[in-house]
């Protein structure tokens, strides 16, 4: 729950390689980590376009209302931008529920509905989220719930060894809580409101072309 503060991005010559990056925001991936292991982790829910020019990574709690607060205008620009490829990190870490809550989006990628479940969950107002609010979540999204908890009992290994990997890389990344979002070669630690988003992504892609 730390590094909560919401960021202000510099303009884009702020982020020019001979300047600092402004709180919260630092290159994403330094000496030592395998970025392609955090970037196409076959198992990880992706959503957006699998082909498109940038990739974000969100690390997520379903009990973080920072995180719940940027969902909607993360969303918004994957759609309104096209050419954003999204990778969801499911990374319970704020208690029992959170990690329950994470094993049924996973779960439900099983039978096509991680996004459904991940929306499901993250539309839930308020922290601390019991277990029961979550299932009353899911299910009045229309998902499969006897082929969701038998996928779960049934995948719980693979589930798990997911959440371990997740666990893992923001370890490697030095993360310290949610949200965190890797936008290209930036890792910014804070919520970010749609102009945030859509400014972050911007210079990425200037930061890739240069």
């Amino acid at each position: 729950m730390d590094r909560r503060t919401l960021l202000a991005l510099l303009p884009a010559a702020a982020l020019a390689p001979t300047l600092l990056a402004p709180p919260g925001m630092s290159q994403a991936f330094a000496e030592g980590i395998d970025a392609n292991a955090i970037l196409n982790d076959p198992e990880a829910p992706v959503s957006g376009n699998a082909k498109g020019d940038l990739t974000i990574v969100a690390f997520l709690d379903y009990n973080c209302p920072f995180c719940k607060k940027s969902e909607p205008d993360l969303l918004r620009l994957v759609k309104a931008d096209g050419r954003i490829r999204l990778v969801h990190k499911d990374w319970p870490i704020l208690g029992d529920a959170s990690v329950y809550g994470a094993q049924l989006a996973l779960a439900a990628k099983y039978q096509g509905r991680y996004d459904a479940v991940h929306r499901a969950l993250m539309a839930i107002p308020g922290h601390k989220i019991p277990k029961e609010r979550m299932l009353e979540a899911v299910s009045a999204a229309g998902v499969d719930m006897a082929r969701l908890e038998e996928d779960r009992k049934t995948h719980q290994a693979e589930i798990a060894a997911l959440l371990q990997r997740n666990l893992d890389q923001a370890d490697a990344l030095g993360l310290q809580g949610t949200p965190v979002f890797l936008i290209g070669p930036l890792k910014v630690a804070a919520a970010l409101d749609f102009d945030g988003f859509k400014q972050a992504a911007a210079q990425a892609r200037a930061r890739g072309r240069s």
